[in-house]
C-alpha cells in the first residue's frame, strides 16, 4: 500500500519515471517476476525472486517510493507438485512396484 503525500506534479512524474525504470531493470535481471494491481485500491502485489532475505530487502528498500510504502512479505517455498517432471521420474525409479 502506498502512502505518498501530495507532491508537485513534476516531482510525482519524476518518481514514477524512476519507479518504472527500476522495475524494468529488476525484470531484466529476473528479480521482478510479476506485478499485479489490486482493483479498487492503490495497492500492488509483486512476485520477486531474490537470492535471500537480505537481497530482497535491498531490492525493496531501493524502490524510489520505499519511504511511503507499507510492504508485507510472504515467503514462499516450492510445492512438491511444482517440481520438474524429471525429479518425479527419478523418485519413481526408486519406488517399489505394487500389483
Amino acid at each position: 500500500t502506498s502512502h505518498m503525500p501530495a507532491l508537485p506534479l513534476e516531482e510525482l512524474a519524476e518518481i514514477k519515471s524512476q519507479e518504472r525504470a527500476y522495475a524494468a531493470r529488476l525484470r531484466a535481471e529476473g528479480v521482478l517476476q510479476h506485478l499485479w494491481r489490486v482493483p479498487g485500491s492503490r495497492s500492488a502485489i509483486g512476485w520477486y525472486a531474490a537470492d535471500d532475505t537480505t537481497h530482497l530487502h535491498e531490492v525493496l528498500s531501493s524502490l524510489p517510493t520505499f519511504e511511503w510504502l507499507e510492504i508485507t512479505v510472504e515467503p514462499l517455498a516450492t510445492h512438491p507438485q511444482e517440481q520438474p517432471i524429471k525429479n518425479l521420474r527419478a523418485r519413481n525409479r526408486h519406488a517399489v512396484p505394487t500389483t
